[in-house]
């Protein structure tokens, strides 16, 4: 009976003839332990490889199209939702972060910066919210204005799939962190790490009371949500212009309508504006 196994000499042979070129090709073999050829073939020639070169790869609309393919299957949706969410959600903050924008003025060494009279670094701002409404430019009326246009974003991401909206929450706030931490090492000279966490804290602190306060107002009425307002964005100052307070509580509800009516794709591509400002 012819036996399965091949001869220790034979084996060497096979192996050192196991690389050779056939027709200008380079052919890899390797034997299993019996013997056995388990070769794969790579083509070298030198046509191929300059053909594979010279291959474009796909189009920004062609990988368009793939990412929707991937995205309608439901596993993949669950996979990519975070990665879409923090791009989208760059977009949106950007968009809330830009109404209290404000710059701080140069100030020649050895003076100190202009203070409010809380003892804030004083900034430079202008439009609707510190033109007319008479708020102070400083760091935290920029984090409460910020927060005010979060909070109304937040309500129409709550329409969005449960399974879904906690990536939008939690992305829109990161974003809102990174700005914050960046302004003040920016535009307030705050270098020490420990000095700036103590205000992320405190900053997170005040946004679950904003989400808390915002949130009873829209229920029970608008009083409640201009004390709310009048607490948070006018800081309690017991001088503040009544009016100004009710347009901003008109503002609010109007961009809350105005979100509403906007379709889902948009809010996902980041794509929104706010109203103007009562005036």
């Amino acid at each position: 009976m012819a036996s399965n196994n091949v001869c220790n000499s034979c084996v060497r042979a096979l192996r050192q003839a196991s690389a050779r070129q056939i027709n200008g090709r380079m052919v890899h073999s390797r034997l299993s332990p019996r013997g056995q050829f388990l070769g794969r073939t790579f083509t070298t020639t030198a046509s191929r490889f300059e053909a594979g070169k010279s291959q474009d790869g796909p189009d920004a609309s062609t990988m368009q199209k793939f990412a929707q393919r991937m995205r309608a299957q439901k596993q993949m949706k669950a996979a990519t939702e975070p990665y879409v969410a923090y791009g989208a959600t760059e977009d949106l903050f950007r968009a809330c972060a830009r109404a209290g924008d404000y710059t701080m003025p140069t100030v020649a060494e050895g003076e100190e910066p202009l203070r409010s009279a809380k003892g804030e670094d004083l900034g430079v701002g202008s439009g609707w919210w510190y033109e007319e409404l008479g708020l102070t430019p400083t760091f935290n009326t920029w984090a409460q204005i910020t927060f005010l246009h979060m909070y109304l974003v937040t309500v129409r991401l709550r329409m969005f799939p449960q399974q879904h909206a906690h990536h939008w929450h939690q992305n829109l706030l990161d974003h809102y962190f990174y700005a914050a931490e960046d302004r003040m090492a920016a535009l307030h000279n705050i270098a020490a790490r420990s000095v700036r966490n103590k205000y992320l804290k405190d900053l997170f602190v005040q946004w679950r009371g904003v989400l808390a306060a915002y949130d009873e107002g829209l229920v029970k009425g608008d009083a409640v949500l201009a004390t709310a307002v009048w607490r948070n964005v006018f800081g309690g100052d017991e001088n503040a212009d009544a009016a100004a307070v009710a347009n901003v509580v008109s503002y609010m509800r109007k961009n809350l309508r105005d979100l509403d009516r906007v379709h889902d794709s948009d809010i996902a591509s980041g794509d929104i504006s706010f109203s103007d400002p009562v005036r």
